[in-house]
């Protein structure tokens, strides 16, 4: 299989070696030393070696044919998901609530499930939604973009945006930054806990709405880092659980998790483009 992926370089930038090109478009390392030794990175038509410039507006061709993906395969679950946004190379929908985002052996109802069926082969996976978790999920449809949408997620170029409704045991600021390591509970395998031998973990949060009467917040939250159940554990750890989270909120009254995965921000793979993809801030309604 060749992947072809075709881009021109934006006239606003400054010219670019081939090599430095290929580094900001985040090609792993192993790509670049194939696309450089089988000639197949294309200036203008014609092979540029990879220490000459590439200029503003020169179209620039890229042809990959040793990609390989140690993921299994999705069965179609027959189902179509809620597809939010699209192009040729990812996919984001809108992952109901009680879903799980990819299957666990013999299991067919989960989100990557439900692409398959809407691709009508298997996508790959890039991040993860907790299953009582909502919202926004960006898959790949080919495995030649899962290494640079990852290194967007370290790179902090893919931004995840959640909203959350909180219950506010204690006093929240306007604003704010959790950085609390977290880790296993040792007492209960679901859960996660803040602990000092835990892994970094960073949450940035914004309050949007504020009902003193009901001791309620509408929060904002970002993600700098991706552990399982950070925003619930980060939450929760400050005095402000979110309402409907049967395992870090005390006061949990069978309510679904007021947690939506609300905005995605990413540069699309193999370009200079961004893109913003965002559900309605109206989900969360404090009611």
């Amino acid at each position: 299989m060749i992947y072809h992926f075709s881009l021109i370089y934006p006239a606003d930038r400054p010219p670019v070696s081939v090599s430095d090109l290929l580094r900001q478009l985040l090609i792993p390392r192993k790509w670049r030393h194939y696309l450089r030794t089988e000639r197949q990175v294309l200036v203008n038509g014609q092979y540029r070696s990879f220490n000459q410039l590439i200029k503003g507006n020169e179209k620039v061709d890229l042809y990959l044919d040793q990609v390989e993906s140690l993921q299994g395969d999705y069965p179609a679950s027959g189902k179509m998901p809620k597809v939010v946004y699209e192009d040729e190379n990812v996919l984001v929908i809108d992952k109901p609530k009680g879903q799980k985002t990819h299957p666990n052996q013999g299991e067919n109802g989960t989100a990557l499930n439900d692409c398959a069926s809407y691709l009508g082969y298997s996508p790959y996976i890039v991040h993860r939604l907790d299953m009582l978790t909502g919202g926004l999920l960006l898959v790949a449809k080919n495995p030649a973009v899962v290494p640079i949408l990852n290194r967007q997620l370290t790179s902090k170029t893919l931004r995840r945006d959640y909203l959350a409704t909180v219950d506010l045991n204690k006093e929240i600021p306007d604003q704010g930054i959790i950085d609390l390591p977290i880790g296993q509970d040792p007492a209960d395998q679901r859960k996660r806990q803040v602990r000092a031998d835990g892994l970094r973990a960073v949450s940035h949060f914004q309050v949007l709405e504020k009902d003193e009467e009901k001791k309620q917040a509408k929060l904002l939250v970002t993600l700098e880092t991706g552990r399982t159940h950070q925003i619930r554990v980060h939450l929760s750890a400050s005095g402000w659980p979110i309402v409907g989270d049967p395992l870090y909120n005390p006061n949990f009254a069978g309510e679904d998790l007021a947690l939506t995965g609300w905005q995605l921000t990413f540069l699309k793979p193999y370009s200079f483009n961004q893109v913003a993809v965002r559900l309605d801030k109206n989900k969360h309604k404090i009611e």
